[in-house]
């Protein structure tokens, strides 16, 4: 077992009866320390917690024991399941994110994830491929991990979804925004079904970019977005 402080919150409750581990959160702290963030997720008054927090320097810090539901996700959804919390296991990672950054994820904290992740997919049974972050859960409200994230490099390690792009415009045609909208919503995106490219559709777009496409977030339906989309949804699917 990795070694880790603990480091205790107030913010936990027990876990709905018959609730099972089967998904992993991952958060950046958005403030200017490790400390900062410890501080704040141990405040019975902030409200807010997560199971564990990754600092910049890899100290593994478990703040809430794995058996408790945490607070850390909010209103959110996956695959038209609510209540993430109670499912899900929440780590947080030091870094500046949006409000005082962007920052790049340092090597020793995702050497310190990656090892987190291996135990934690292994103890609890957790599929690699329910390894999300909180803006693919609640794409309207969060952008953590951000862009920054090195989905990629997890990817290669076998934790979470990282599909290459499968297809060509010539073997594609291009998608209609109600297609772009119901694909995203079969591969797990709460996305309005409005047939318009409102601001909602946008966030959820670039929550969906973020995670595949960090190099090219735009908010709008890219060429190499709507690949990768087709390498998520099997085209005989995203057609029914």
């Amino acid at each position: 077992m990795l070694t880790r402080i603990h480091y205790p919150s107030p913010n936990f409750e027990s876990r709905p009866a018959g609730a099972l581990v089967d998904m992993i959160i991952l958060h950046y702290t958005d403030m200017t320390s490790a400390q900062s963030a410890l501080d704040r997720l141990c405040d019975p008054e902030a409200k807010v917690s997560s199971h564990f927090l990754i600092s910049k320097e890899g100290t593994l810090y478990q703040l809430v024991d794995p058996v408790y539901r945490a607070w850390h996700a909010g209103e959110s959804s996956w695959q038209g399941r609510q209540d993430i919390n109670s499912y899900s296991l929440g780590i947080e990672l030091d870094n500046l994110g949006h409000t005082f950054g962007p920052e790049p994820f340092p090597e020793a904290q995702i050497i310190t994830l990656l090892e987190l992740l291996t135990e934690l997919t292994t103890e609890y049974g957790i599929s690699p491929k329910s390894i999300l972050g909180h803006s693919d859960i609640a794409p309207l409200r969060k952008r953590d991990p951000g862009a920054m994230f090195p989905w990629a490099l997890l990817g290669k390690r076998g934790f979470g979804q990282v599909p290459l792009p499968t297809a060509t415009e010539e073997q594609f045609p291009q998608m209609t925004i109600s297609e772009v909208q119901g694909a995203l919503l079969k591969i797990g995106y709460f996305c309005p079904q409005t047939g318009e490219w409102d601001e909602d559709s946008q966030k959820v777009c670039r929550a969906f970019q973020q995670h595949f496409t960090p190099y090219e977030v735009t908010g709008h339906p890219t060429n190499l977005m709507l690949q990768v989309i087709k390498g998520l949804v099997p085209h005989d699917i995203m057609t029914r």
